[in-house]
């Protein structure tokens, strides 16, 4: 099971940081990422990290702005963002992925799903 929190409703140029909590098992041997999916659109892939945290990826459009870490001995993994935007209002999810070493950017090889936190961005 994961659990999301830390959403909310914060003003343009703020911050926020999500958290993501993984029980029942550990997760830390694998993928995980944060996704987001704002109203009438697909959910998109927001940041990754592998299972040591030695690589991160981001969308480009959350580059520089927002920072993707873990804890594993937490089962946690977070979301830093930073100046946030107006266009980075959305529901954001957690994901991990099975596969260790790769950051996959689709949805589909993620396995496991949490519920989702609102981030709602003002101007």
């Amino acid at each position: 099971q994961l659990q999301a929190s830390g959403g909310g409703l914060v003003q343009a140029g703020g911050s926020l940081r999500l958290s993501c909590a993984a029980s029942g098992r550990t997760f830390s041997s694998y993928t995980m990422a944060w996704f987001r999916q704002a109203p009438g659109k697909e959910r998109e892939f927001v940041a990754g990290i592998t299972w040591n945290g030695g690589n991160t990826y981001y969308a480009d459009s959350v580059k520089g702005r927002f920072t993707i870490s873990r804890d594993n001995a937490k089962n946690t993994v977070y979301l830093q963002m930073n100046s946030v935007k107006p266009e980075d209002t959305a529901v954001y999810s957690c994901a991990i992925d099975r596969n260790r070493f790769v950051i996959a950017t689709m949805s589909n090889p993620y396995d496991y799903w949490g519920q989702g936190t609102q981030v709602t961005v003002s101007s």
